[in-house]
């Protein structure tokens, strides 16, 4: 591996650096089961790396409701509120791991789907909001994942260039758009991405299983 010049690392949330991904899972079942609607197969998945509003369309459509977007989210955040404010955790090493970037001299972001509303809290309740230089969101970027949008407004945010910058994800959508947009790319193992792994390690410049295998910076290491 050449070494690169990281100046700027930008974390996903949900499913990367938080255990997360579950508290989706309840609120998609609880969410549609008080509309009489079985949660789909694919559904959750489907609608993993949009926004939070893009979900909320996504979700009007898919099953015909007579609803509005803003009440769809505003429930949405109501559900999942108390979660994020107490019960969320970080995944093993993650904060181990921040705060050896932020020895390092290394920038660091959030990039992520989920709203204000719940970022913060569960950043705090885990002790870590403070070690952030700058937060984005999809609904602000204007596009989901799938695009590199969110990653390119946090790198301008840490005043950095994407090609001097690491982002952590576990959407293979958001893995592919940052490596396109010329990222570094880490991909974090998440149990609900994990039966497409090998395509994820693939998209990925670096697949990790556990923030602890990663004691040292990979990207610093020369051949």
């Amino acid at each position: 591996m050449q070494s690169l010049k990281i100046k700027g690392a930008i974390f996903d949330l949900d499913g990367t650096l938080l255990d997360s991904m579950h508290v989706w899972s309840e609120v998609d079942t609880q969410f549609l089961r008080k509309r009489g609607i079985a949660v789909p197969r694919h559904y959750t998945a489907s609608v993993a790396s949009f926004s939070f509003r893009e979900t909320a369309r996504y979700t009007i459509e898919q099953f015909d409701l007579d609803e509005d977007e803003d009440s769809i989210i505003a429930e949405w955040t109501a559900m999942s509120l108390d979660k994020y404010s107490s019960k969320v955790k970080l995944k093993a090493g993650a904060r181990e791991h921040l705060e050896a970037l932020k020895a390092a001299g290394i920038k660091l972001a959030t990039a992520t789907s989920i709203l204000p509303e719940l970022y913060e809290p569960v950043l705090r309740n885990n002790g870590i909001y403070g070690l952030f230089d700058a937060h984005t969101f999809t609904h602000e970027a204007g596009r989901s994942k799938s695009f590199p949008d969110v990653y390119l407004l946090a790198a301008e945010r840490l005043g950095v260039e994407p090609c001097s910058c690491v982002v952590y994800e576990d959407l293979i959508h958001g893995i592919q758009s940052a490596a396109n947009a010329g990222f570094y790319t880490v991909a974090v193992e998440d149990y609900a991405s994990a039966h497409i792994a090998s395509e994820i390690k693939t998209a990925a410049h670096l697949y990790i299983t556990s923030f602890s295998e990663m004691r040292e910076l990979p990207w610093q290491q020369k051949n």
